[in-house]
């Protein structure tokens, strides 16, 4: 097999002519990221954000082009592009509005554009985060979500961790998403709940080499191109931290509210209550803590352990004055499921382990019907003092 070089992809994407504009996408200026790894090619087409509802066509037809390379053994071509309400780079982090004042500018310039509806026939937006990684978020996240579709609830699951997705593996998908009507694509399917993710598309050992504009374009195409179809929830398990992809999240989508996951550790707390605070400044709700490997019992005589600390995330939220969903203990049958993609609601769903998510599950729930009930509540203006 001979190697790929960069200037072969370029050429063979200059043979793609985009009819409105009546150029190739090469000289529009359209290819933004080129990314080789072992014969597996990802490109980036950085468009224009009015044309990407009528791009997928020319998408395909750029991945067609260069999947018939001589050394490319997989081609998948992303429309990104900078959203219509993106902040420039320059624009400050969000910060809470100043005390004393009406109204603070949001960020972006003063920009007052309503949020579109990014996900019709969603009935809630419900964001899993974490301050940091490793405290187990995206595995909370699956099993809440399997846990509320054990109530009879239609289900979706978004993994919106661009650069480390974890949904394929934790659930042991590794199909492609494929489009009946050459303009969204249909979630993959697994026990009972529907999933799309970035690690769908994009090959496992590919880095995802993006600017911050394009993680967030893309998380709005996972939103608003994808068939999600009717949903009483939507669960995004969202990357740890408070950057780009959360921000986006806040300012684009009317999230419902937003579950804390954190080890009782204080080192993770603190994490987590920069995770909680920054919720609270772009006004999404906060529907409670989730204290992950809370505790640990030795499968063999039975004793306790609390290797990272015992009753932190319940202590914080009293603190916080937030709700304390409840504790997941540290156990080898949750991480030996979710290494093999057999989350243990999906395993053994009426067992002990099972039966903590499902009381977070049904809190997480109960507040939803509420929020719900009190109307639907528009994304927030992000603001700076």
């Amino acid at each position: 097999m001979s190697a790929i070089a960069e200037q072969d992809i370029k050429a063979a994407l200059a043979s793609v002519i985009d009819p409105e504009g009546r150029k190739d996408i090469v000289a529009m200026g359209w290819v933004s990221a080129i990314t080789i790894k072992e014969g597996h090619v990802h490109v980036a087409l950085d468009a224009p954000a009015d044309r990407r509802p009528r791009l997928e066509p020319l998408r395909r037809a750029a991945e067609r082009a260069v999947d018939k390379l001589d050394g490319v053994l997989s081609a998948t071509v992303v429309v990104t592009g900078a959203p219509a309400t993106t902040s420039p780079p320059a624009a400050a982090t969000a910060q809470p509005t100043p005390r004393g004042s009406d109204r603070a500018a949001p960020v972006g310039g003063g920009r007052d554009r309503e949020p579109k509806a990014l996900v019709p026939g969603v009935r809630s937006i419900v964001a899993v985060a974490s301050g940091k990684g490793g405290v187990g978020k995206s595995t909370t996240a699956i099993n809440l979500a399997l846990a509320l579709a054990a109530q009879g609830l239609r289900i979706g699951l978004m993994d919106a961790d661009i650069y480390g997705p974890s949904v394929p593996t934790l659930l042991g998908l590794k199909d492609k998403p494929i489009s009946e009507d050459g303009q969204t694509l249909t979630p993959l399917s697994a026990h009972g709940i529907s999933c799309m993710s970035m690690g769908f598309i994009v090959p496992e050992d590919t880095p995802m080499i993006w600017r911050g504009p394009m993680v967030m374009s893309a998380l709005e195409q996972m939103l608003r191109d994808v068939n999600w179809g009717q949903l009483d929830m939507l669960v995004v398990d969202m990357p740890p931290g408070t950057g780009d992809a959360q921000l986006t999240m806040a300012q684009r989508v009317p999230l419902t509210g937003a579950v804390i996951v954190s080890t009782p550790q204080d080192l993770a707390l603190i994490d987590a209550r920069k995770g909680l605070n920054m919720f609270r400044q772009v006004e999404v709700p906060v529907l409670g803590i989730v204290e992950n490997m809370s505790l640990f019992i030795c499968p063999h005589c039975g004793k306790e352990s609390r290797i990272f600390g015992h009753g932190g995330a319940r202590a914080e939220a009293e603190k916080l004055k937030v709700p304390f969903l409840g504790e997941v203990p540290l156990n080898m049958d949750i991480r030996i499921g979710s290494d093999a993609g057999a989350p243990i609601m999906a395993t053994a769903p009426d067992g002990p382990l099972a039966q903590a998510y499902r009381d977070i599950a049904n809190q997480v729930w109960n507040q939803v019907g509420g929020l719900i009930g009190a109307g639907a509540r528009q994304a927030p203006k992000i603001t700076v003092s």
